[in-house]
């Protein structure tokens, strides 16, 4: 299976994601902001980071290519059933 050089990117992109999940840079660091300590900030920081990220994975079609459920590039999307019937 060949991968687009735009697929591939999603690779070294969400493998720093997961390096740095752990706040190492702010290890042993003891500051507060805002009542609460520094690290908890990073983590809803990178939390947000992680969404926005993920958002664009899966509206990019990656998700789809890399599961093999859409094999082609284009905006067109899958039919699925709808249960209880026709879309109204």
């Amino acid at each position: 299976m060949s991968r687009s050089r735009r697929d591939i990117v999603w690779i070294p992109t969400f493998a720093l994601l997961v390096a740095f999940a752990v706040p190492w840079p702010l290890w042993g660091v003891d500051r507060v902001v805002a009542g609460l300590p520094v690290w908890i900030w990073w983590h809803v920081a990178w939390l947000g980071l992680c969404t926005v990220l993920f958002s664009r994975f899966a509206r990019s079609g990656a998700w789809e290519r890399g599961m093999g459920l859409r094999t082609d590039t284009g905006d067109d999307r899958r039919e699925s059933p709808v249960a209880g019937g026709d879309r109204p």
